[in-house]
């Protein structure tokens, strides 16, 4: 067991580590400082060449990255300030004035990143052969080249960025982010955050599951005409920047090329879950038996076995998520404590607080930063592993440079997911309550049908939409279309009532990141033959998976995989995962009979 500290309590986090305060003088000297850097960068434009030497060439990126991470301080500083209370005004305020001067600035030093991918292809191979840690980076840039526009036009696509997608998705989480919901439980009126409503998905009583779901929805629902009509204003600027001026061949591909994973593989991976939507149909009909019910209704499907009302007060979670990581590697307990002792870690319930949870990495060197919300179920406790995983993940890259220190989306889930399944496995290894283990096993199931089918279906939703609204539909349609989504996945397994059908304008990742969703099936998937590895291999397993997350962005993702022994491209792969998953139900249905 890793050593025990002082006590863990909710806390907000402090930004301290990028600036002391928002309206201190060191913010405005970033903003001085930004702006004399890029003045001196222009002046290299002039002396651009195939013919520079290897030493000219790297003192360019080093100036690049330079920039870059005061760039990145100063953003981080303004959306992490914005989402501690998305109803602040001065944060709002910042948010924007940053997003404006990033904009500009991105215009000013454009003309390098135009250079470099119009290189002759045997000048950038000289360049990048001696550029060590960068290499993969500046190869990606050069990926982009078939989709590139003028300097002019790209200049033009920044600057409709910033009132454009960017102010749209800050309304709309402005919005959202200030809904409550109101729900009586045990006789009482409760005016609850969304987060606070999340939690009665998962209780022991159905009635109250229900109106959950119903007030979530009720509350979407009246306003769906309005955050419908948004996500169509996104979908349309995504198809009008990605389709019809930079030629991707779909919507989806110019994630696909970002992710740098090729088109056909995320194609495998969905179609792959839609064959597989007979193992969680099977795994419902099983709840559903268990439940004593004929059929799963939606507001069922995370329902608990056993009946526990088991809470985790946030020092006993902090310290169980902490061991866990210890007991798989005592390096990774010790780099999920940086978080702690940095105070990088906002997990306090508060109204205007952005909603869910993630992982914001800065720069190199520094601690990320981690948000939840926690309000003390294994959920929640599962949610801490999932996302200091991702912190441990960026602090393991942490010895690359800025450019090539994060992951590809896809592969930046992998050690979040191995996170949660060391965590189920202490879990598993102190409960003796055989009806709350029970309860954890289905939990299993219930993550894993969250994470893949449910993200991989919304993934096929996304595809859908953008070409619905491409011909015109409304947000109505669209909502008929979603809920037509439900019934493919669940089938007859599941009763949907129709108030789901306004789910998809509650999904801020399809807002803000369009096909940002397949990641999570595609990081699960690799993660259970990853996990299958590690309890065939034991020790010897640890090494390579170590060096696979300390690769960071420095190398493909399909180079990372191959490493692995991982060959994306077969539908194999990806069914050997559902097979995983179908033999979980398989052993549930035997020991429940």
């Amino acid at each position: 067991m890793c050593p025990t500290p002082a006590p863990f309590s909710q806390t907000r986090w402090s930004l301290a580590d990028l600036f002391p305060s928002p309206d201190g003088p060191e913010i405005e000297n970033a903003f001085t400082e930004l702006t004399a850097l890029v003045t001196d960068f222009e002046q290299v434009r002039p002396t651009l060449s195939p013919d520079l030497s290897q030493a000219e060439f790297m003192a360019l990126i080093h100036k690049l990255e330079a920039i870059r991470r005061i760039a990145s301080r100063l953003g981080a500083f303004s959306s992490l300030w914005f989402t501690e209370d998305t109803q602040n005004q001065a944060a709002q305020t910042l948010m924007a004035r940053v997003d404006q001067f990033m904009a500009e600035l991105s215009n000013r030093i454009l003309f390098f990143n135009l250079w470099w991918k119009d290189v002759p292809d045997e000048a950038a191979a000289r360049l990048a052969e001696g550029s060590g840690d960068y290499r993969y980076w500046l190869e990606e840039i050069r990926h982009f080249k078939p989709h590139t526009l003028t300097e002019a036009e790209e200049k033009i696509i920044n600057i409709k960025d910033v009132t454009g997608s960017t102010a749209l998705n800050t309304l709309y989480e402005t919005i959202t982010n200030r809904y409550t919901f109101k729900i009586e439980i045990a006789g009482e009126h409760k005016e609850l955050t969304r987060g606070e409503l999340a939690v009665l998905a998962r209780n022991p009583d159905p009635d109250l599951r229900a109106r959950s779901y119903q007030e979530l929805y009720r509350v979407y629902g009246a306003d769906a005409p309005i955050l419908g009509q948004i996500y169509q204003a996104l979908m349309r600027d995504w198809r009008n920047e990605q389709v019809n001026l930079r030629k991707y061949d779909s919507p989806i591909a110019a994630r696909n090329l970002s992710n740098d994973i090729p088109d056909e593989v995320v194609d495998t991976l969905l179609e792959v879950a839609r064959q597989n939507s007979g193992i969680f149909q099977r795994f419902f009909r099983l709840k559903a038996s268990l439940l004593g019910v004929d059929c799963l209704r939606r507001y069922d499907i995370y329902a608990p076995l056993a009946r526990s009302e088991k809470t985790y007060a946030f020092n006993e979670a902090s310290q169980m998520v902490l061991d866990s990581f210890y007991q798989f590697a005592p390096r990774f307990s010790e780099l999920a404590r940086r978080v702690f002792s940095a105070n990088h870690l906002d997990s306090e319930v508060r109204k205007g607080k952005m909603s869910g949870a993630f992982c914001a990495t800065v720069i190199p060197g520094m601690t990320p930063w981690v948000l939840t919300n926690y309000q003390g179920k294994a959920s929640d406790v599962a949610t801490l592993a999932h996302e200091l995983g991702h912190a441990i993940h960026s602090m393991l890259a942490e010895h690359h440079t800025l450019f090539t220190q994060q992951s590809s989306l896809p592969l930046a889930e992998t050690a979040s997911t191995f996170g949660e399944m060391m965590l189920v496995d202490r879990l598993l290894a102190d409960e003796t309550d055989q009806a709350v283990r029970r309860d954890l096993l289905f939990r299993q199931i219930d993550d894993a049908y969250g994470t893949i089918q449910r993200q991989a279906f919304f993934a096929l939703f996304e595809k859908q939409a953008h070409e619905m609204v491409a011909q015109g539909a409304s947000v109505d349609e669209l909502s008929e279309a979603y809920f037509k989504n439900l019934q493919d996945q669940f089938g007859d397994a599941v009763a949907i009532a129709p108030e789901f059908k306004y789910e998809w304008v509650s999904i801020p990742h399809i807002y803000a990141t369009p096909f940002y969703v397949y990641a999570y099936a595609f990081g699960q998937l690799l993660v259970l033959s990853l996990y299958q590895q590690f309890k065939a291999e034991g020790e010897s397993f640890k090494p390579r998976y170590i060096q696979m997350l300390s690769a960071g962005g420095s190398q493909s993702p399909m180079r990372v995989l191959a490493e692995a022994g991982i060959d994306a491209r077969q539908s194999s792969f990806w069914q050997g995962g559902f097979n995983v998953i179908s033999a979980l139900v398989t052993q549930l249905e035997a020991t429940t009979k």
